[in-house]
């Protein structure tokens, strides 16, 4: 929130020698709200598309068509303006009715939808959408949570940097998971895959 746009050349510089360097050896996701840039980043090897505005740039639609998945993810305004964007009539219905809208332009062979936890939303508003989740996977697009770290988290245990907000986000992914997300954006990798295996585990267990 509140981050200064940048240039599609410092962009690019930025993520495609990274994508050129992880070619081949595990699948990759480019961040991107920019058309020119996802573009690049498919040619470099990216076969994920994740746009925070949702397919709303000009083009990206059509760029969509070059990668295998693509995660439309709910947002409003832009990362300036974010913050006073909050006002819904019905979140819930909003949102979800937006994102299918927005993944029905999708032209990847796969598209997920993503409802966007912290983008334009309050506190209160991202607890909401986290709880339910399901609503969500009822619309039978899989569904990915990005909850980790957020100010959320630290609005409602009570911690104020987000690097102390590991036992927040463990909580939010395990509520995502028992909503029937499908997968988590996370910054703590090893402790969010082990959390994952033993709710995995406990759910296969009679």
């Amino acid at each position: 929130p509140g981050a200064e746009p940048i240039s599609i050349e410092e962009e690019c510089t930025r993520v495609i020698p990274v994508i050129e360097g992880l070619n081949g050896r595990v699948p990759i996701s480019i961040d991107t709200s920019k058309p020119e840039v996802a573009l690049q980043a498919a040619r470099a090897g990216a076969t994920i598309l994740n746009d925070v505005r949702g397919l709303r740039t000009l083009g990206m639609e059509e760029v969509s068509a070059h990668f295998e998945t693509t995660i439309v993810m709910h947002s409003r305004g832009t990362p300036k303006t974010m913050k006073s964007l909050t006002n819904y009539e019905n979140l819930l219905r909003e949102v979800l009715e937006t994102l299918c809208k927005r993944a029905e332009k999708a032209r990847s062979p796969n598209v997920w939808i993503d409802p966007g936890i912290g983008f334009a939303k309050t506190a209160e508003q991202s607890l909401s959408l986290l709880k339910n989740t399901d609503l969500f996977v009822k619309s039978g697009y899989p569904v990915l949570i990005g909850a980790s770290r957020k100010s959320f988290i630290g609005h409602a245990i009570g911690r104020r940097h987000a690097d102390d907000r590991l036992s927040g986000s463990l909580a939010a992914v395990a509520a995502g998971f028992y909503g029937g997300a499908k997968a988590f954006r996370v910054h703590d990798v090893r402790e969010t895959s082990d959390l994952i295996s033993l709710l995995w585990a406990v759910s296969q267990t009679s």
